[in-house]
């Protein structure tokens, strides 16, 4: 199993085997691909899914801290709540696996708090618009959570021809 997700089409794929099996429209970084923390940028390289959260909670559960609140994504709690990121339904919570780039120090995507997470309805996706993590709608975000197991890795490419390469050499 293995997850890729190019920036410039703002697209995750699904992949077993070689091959991709799905693939979701994702929104990334508003401020694009970097490492750093306090970028508000999607990081780039190798990751593996370091941790599931919300196992059974139901689409649109809102998540502070990890934590579910009980509070179901809303409209009206939306309004009373502007400027709020919200992280909804599933978080797949991302490690870096290359130290020096992803991993450790000023650019560890795991202290980053980098996830891939569910997001509003009124959430374009297929844009840059993240504050560094990996949007999906709720029910794919639910979907994808329920195929992949922790320890998936993941591959964090800016262009979807560098996708390409990551298929090729995985099912070699």
């Amino acid at each position: 199993m293995l997850l890729i997700v190019a920036l410039d089409a703002q697209r995750l794929w699904c992949c077993e085997e070689g091959r991709v099996v799905a693939s979701y429209p994702v929104s990334t970084a508003a401020r694009g691909a970097g490492q750093r923390r306090g970028s508000l940028q999607t990081p780039l390289g190798w990751h593996r899914i370091r941790a599931k959260i919300g196992a059974g909670a139901p689409l649109g559960a809102v998540f502070v801290g990890r934590r579910p609140t009980g509070e179901i994504w809303t409209p009206e709690l939306a309004a009373a709540h502007p400027g709020r990121d919200w992280i909804l339904t599933r978080i797949l919570w991302l490690c870096g696996e290359e130290p020096g780039f992803n991993r450790l120090g000023e650019v560890d995507t795991m202290r980053r708090y980098i996830y891939i997470h569910g997001a509003p309805d009124t959430v374009p996706m297929g844009v840059p618009g993240s504050h560094g993590c990996i949007r999906m709608r709720n029910a794919d975000v639910a979907e994808l959570f329920d195929r992949v197991p922790v320890g998936t890795k993941v591959r964090i490419v800016a262009r979807a021809q560098e996708a390409a390469e990551s298929l090729a050499s995985a099912s070699e």
